[in-house]
């Protein structure tokens, strides 16, 4: 019995040393360290060259600034007549234009054809105090009755047999 008891024993010590002693480790501490900053390596070298002396010397331009005029425009009044006009069936463009000028006193006139089919007439005229236009139609103005193209048709869907 004694020898069960030593066995007994025995097994009790080797359960009990089989574990591993439990410590709860302290939290680190961390503490920046101080910078020192290193001590530079790298000392520039003294500068080995030296840029020469010019070998030659500026030359003088062979060219000359070209010299600057000022325009001269004649002292007398302008004078002067024009007009034009244009006619294309093709395009149902239809204007023209004329303008006389002697000195301060313009005057002139212009014509177009409207969509609406009147036809517009601008008379003007400047004496060199400002621009007085005369505007004049001529013809009804005619607007053609809106007649839509597009007529919405309701078509059901097929039905979807199964």
């Amino acid at each position: 019995m004694s020898l069960k008891v030593v066995v007994l024993a025995c097994v009790a010590v080797v359960a009990l040393c089989d574990k591993v002693p439990v410590h709860i480790p302290h939290p680190p501490v961390y503490a920046p360290r101080p910078y020192h900053a290193p001590e530079p390596a790298y000392h520039a070298p003294e500068p080995a060259y030296h840029a020469p002396e010019p070998a030659y010397h500026t030359p003088e331009p062979a060219y000359h600034a070209p010299e600057h005029h000022e325009h001269e425009y004649p002292d007398v009044p302008p004078k002067y007549n024009y007009n034009y006009g244009v006619a294309d069936g093709y395009s149902g463009a239809n204007f023209g234009h004329s303008e006389s000028r002697d000195g301060y006193k313009t005057e002139g006139s212009y014509t177009v054809d409207l969509p609406d089919g009147r036809k517009q007439t601008v008379k003007y005229v400047d004496n060199g105090d400002g621009y007085v236009a005369e505007v004049s139609y001529e013809g009804e103005a005619h607007y053609p009755e809106y007649k839509p193209t597009y007529k919405p048709t309701y078509k059901p869907a097929p039905p979807a047999y199964a």
